[in-house]
């Protein structure tokens, strides 16, 4: 069976595809406390954390706060198909792109009663896919990774406040695979065009507003950032077949926009806080050409603090937007439905939807604590159908991709005030 147009179509799929598959592409939360009550931080307020959850809400500092610290993200996913074997037998191989560093930093120093100054520097996306083990797997590997750098100010007078933090974002992508070039069965030539990167600007803008002491609202607003990566997805679909038939794939993989409400309530030691978050991957370039839809997230989590420390817990759920194209009973459509579904599925495995998480902090000193955090996907299971593929390169029968996915992180960070 002749695979080397079938290659270049499902290495293309990395462009949209390696990165973070938690709420799509991007982190449940950022910085301990956010990812220990899951995932919130639009109006709970965290300290500097706060750089890239809710600009507004480092109004509500005092003083100077620093933290860094990070993550290490471990997901778990396997692939399973027959779409590329000998009939009767399939491949299966879990993903070596099983660990990944993310860093965060983040600075807050009120310069006076209503303004504050603050700096974020977080990695929001780093992993990717790693098939280079099995032939019948395409010998696949893509690597995506992202960092944004936020410098933030927010205003408060009274009950409410606004920030507004322009956002730098950089960006690597890195797609290779194998193909067979003689038809006889054996992945024997390695296509990709190296490591491309660019840099692209947003901004985050957000409120809060104290109902009362111990009732907080906030809202939030992410702006898209465009990434175009050249030669990534273009050098690798060059030799196939979907352009031809209408799909036209570019370079570009733009972060969608986000928007978010979030509500916080204090009672004694008790914090339980929630947000909805509305992430517009339906829109997004690059996204939108692998039929993703705009994802609905939920977030609760609830927080004790005592003296000298805190524990919290909470959970997160994103549905898949991942939509599955359905069968079509004519060409090219039954074809192309196919194929995008098998991009998304193998090399951006999108699937979790229920987060669980815990953590908590202690104090090291009279102005200093540390957080942690644990985040645990939970398994889902996708099949989707690659039968009309099989069949347009020769083979016959009915095949099937199923991905196996879960994921485990750990967050650590240091707090620092002054």
């Amino acid at each position: 069976m002749k695979l080397n147009k079938l290659l270049l179509a499902l290495a293309a799929s990395g462009l949209a595809t390696s990165a973070f598959a938690t709420n799509g592409d991007t982190l449940i939360g950022l910085g301990a406390q956010s990812r220990a009550l899951g995932g919130t931080g639009t109006a709970a307020f965290f300290g500097s954390e706060n750089a890239l959850t809710n600009p507004a809400l480092l109004g509500k500092s005092k003083g100077t706060e620093f933290a860094f610290g990070g993550t290490v993200f471990m997901p778990d996913v396997e692939a399973t198909s027959n779409v590329a074997t000998p009939p009767g037998s399939s491949a299966s191989q879990t993903s070596e792109a099983d660990l990944s560093l993310i860093p965060e930093v983040s600075l807050s120093n009120r310069i006076n009663d209503n303004w504050t100054l603050g700096i974020g520097m977080f990695g929001t996306a780093g992993m990717g896919v790693d098939y280079r083990d099995t032939d019948a797997l395409f010998n696949g590997y893509t690597n995506l990774q992202l960092m944004k750098f936020a410098p933030t100010a927010a205003y408060n007078s009274g009950n409410f406040g606004f920030g507004f933090a322009p956002v730098i974002q950089y960006g690597a992508l890195d797609i290779n695979y194998r193909q067979d070039t003689n038809a006889d069965g054996i992945t024997d030539t390695t296509v990709g065009n190296g490591v491309s990167s660019d840099i692209g600007f947003g901004f985050n803008l957000g409120a809060y507003w104290d109902v009362t002491k111990d009732l907080t609202l906030g809202a939030t607003y992410q702006s898209a950032i465009d990434m175009e990566y050249d030669g990534q997805i273009t050098t690798a679909a060059g030799g196939f077949m979907l352009p031809a038939m209408g799909v036209n794939l570019t370079d570009h993989l733009e972060q969608p926009a986000e928007f978010k409400v979030g509500i916080a309530y204090t009672t004694g030691p008790w914090m339980i806080t929630g947000d909805y978050k509305l992430i517009k991957w339906g829109s997004a370039k690059g996204y939108e050409d692998f039929n993703w839809d705009d994802q609905d997230v939920f977030a609760l989590g609830v927080k004790y603090t005592g003296n000298g420390y805190w524990v919290g817990a909470g959970y997160n759920y994103g549905k898949d937007p991942i939509k599955v194209l359905p069968n079509a009973a004519t060409m090219p459509t039954a074809y192309t439905n196919q194929a995008i579904n098998t991009f998304n599925n193998h090399f951006f495995p999108a699937v979790v939807e229920s987060h669980f998480t815990v953590g908590g902090g202690f104090s090291i000193g009279k102005n200093s604590m540390v957080d942690m955090a644990l985040v645990y996907a939970d398994e889902v299971d996708k099949t989707i159908d690659t039968s009309v593929i099989t069949a347009a390169f020769g083979g016959s029968g009915a095949t099937s991709h199923t991905v196996t996915h879960s994921q485990l992180a750990y967050t650590i960070s240091v707090r620092m005030n002054f």
